[in-house]
């Protein structure tokens, strides 16, 4: 009897150990047929932090270009006028422009803002109007600058929204003068963001160049040039032999008066003290 349980006992244990590895197999070969990997979870984690570097946006770089060039030119007011032509042509205007004279020698100062993509085309067209003595090229990279605005500005339009719903509920005069104060102060960083952004991207999109045009020295410039030379170099030596008369004028009456102190002081020598040696 006891026999009869223990086979009996024995065949319904292999045929649940049967099962299960049957169910098993079929887990197995599904997956398999389904593409799935063991270790799931694990894989798809990984397998998502990779889609999301490879489909990662990339940031746009925010540069403020500028350029400073020192260059000779035949004519100072025909270079400044051409160079006018050149920041019209390229869609940009002229943030100051002035012409002076200093020593007979004609100078153009000029600072024009261009778009940024007419940043160099402009450099070149107006480095073809002289002879660059000096040129500085460059550029500042605000990207981290403007993106730190950009989210500092987002969280701040947030703060600006929940203060508004918090202005509605309030009860007490105390409650809505405190929300109102940290309203106003919230909406003042707002504006003083959106001015620092705005001059930012005014800045990226219109490059800065500053020309300085001179002309050649007129010694070199042609005859009137050494006339005008040769008449200041006689200038020169006039007003150096005026200021010799004008020493010698001080200096005269002085030297007679020490001339006449010594021949006095000979005399008396020579003259009296013989006569208190004997």
């Amino acid at each position: 009897m006891n026999n009869k349980y223990v086979v009996i006992f024995a065949f319904l244990l292999l045929i649940v150990t049967a099962g299960c590895i049957s169910n098993q197999k079929f887990s197995y070969q599904d997956s398999l047929t389904a593409g799935i990997p063991l270790t799931g979870m694990d894989y798809s984690l990984q397998d998502e932090g990779t889609a999301n570097n490879k489909n990662t946006i990339p940031v746009e770089r925010k540069i403020i270009s500028s350029a400073y060039l020192h260059m000779e030119v035949d004519s100072a007011e025909s270079a400044v006028n051409k160079i006018t032509n050149i920041t019209q042509a390229h869609g940009g205007f002229i943030s100051s422009s002035s012409q002076s004279s200093i020593g007979g020698r004609n100078n153009g100062q000029v600072t024009l803002r261009v778009p940024q993509a007419d940043f160099y085309p402009a450099i070149e067209e107006i480095e073809a109007l002289g002879t660059v003595g000096s040129k500085q090229v460059s550029g500042q990279d605000v990207t981290g600058e403007f993106i730190d605005l950009d989210a500092r500005l987002g969280n701040l339009k947030k703060q600006e929204l929940r203060l508004q719903e918090i202005l509605k509920t309030a009860v007490t005069v105390k409650d809505v003068l405190e929300v109102e104060h940290e309203l106003e102060r919230v909406r003042g960083e707002i504006e003083r963001l959106t001015g620092r952004l705005n001059f930012l991207n005014q800045s990226v999109e219109m490059s800065t160049i500053m020309v300085s045009a001179v002309e050649p020295t007129s010694f070199v410039s042609g005859g009137s040039g050494v006339v005008d030379t040769l008449r200041q170099a006689a200038g020169g030596f006039i007003e150096s032999l005026r200021s010799i008369v004008i020493f010698t004028g001080y200096i005269l009456p002085i030297l007679l008066f020490i001339a006449l102190i010594l021949i006095a002081s000979l005399g008396i020598k020579r003259k009296i003290v013989p006569r208190f040696r004997t």
